[in-house]
């Protein structure tokens, strides 16, 4: 949505990485006019369709857009992002087989288990940041692998 120059890079990357891998992928580009309920609806049409599989939310949204109700309207089963409630519940419960987790720690998990092999338990880990896209997410991943997680963030004293 819009003209974010950062986010037409990424959704080019995006685009190019869904082709090299095989899936079919559909770019809508709205424009940064558009209203928070045409957004909503679009989103409402690509949950309804079976042909689509997964939605993704190019984010910043304008500041007229309310990113988080545009977020919950994506069906948690079409959530490929991991930030709906359901799949953020998941995730902190440990029901990691039915949840779409967020692709940058879902990465960090799989380059620490390819160091350390898959058994990470017992190992004490630190995350720094406490973001919702990162942070928590991987501080919930670890403690699933049962490691002792310490969380480090801005407030963090010395």
């Amino acid at each position: 949505v819009g003209e974010d120059p950062a986010s037409q890079v990424y959704v080019a990357s995006k685009s190019r990485t869904a082709k090299e891998c095989g899936f079919h992928s559909v770019q809508h580009t709205l424009r940064a006019e558009i209203s928070e309920q045409e957004l909503l609806d679009i989103i409402g049409e690509l949950n309804a369709d079976p042909a689509i599989n997964g939605i993704l939310v190019q984010l910043p949204l304008p500041g007229h857009v309310d990113a988080g109700k545009v977020i919950q309207a994506i069906a948690p089963q079409k959530d490929v992002d991991g930030f709906h409630f359901i799949n953020v519940g998941k995730l902190g419960t440990g029901e990691l087989e039915t949840a779409f987790v967020p692709c940058t720690p879902a990465g960090s998990m799989l380059l620490i288990e390819r160091v350390r092999g898959k058994d990470l338990s017992g190992l004490n880990a630190v995350v720094v940041g406490r973001s919702n896209i990162v942070g928590k997410p991987m501080a919930n991943l670890l403690l699933a692998a049962n490691c002792t997680v310490t969380i480090a963030h801005s407030r963090t004293k010395d």
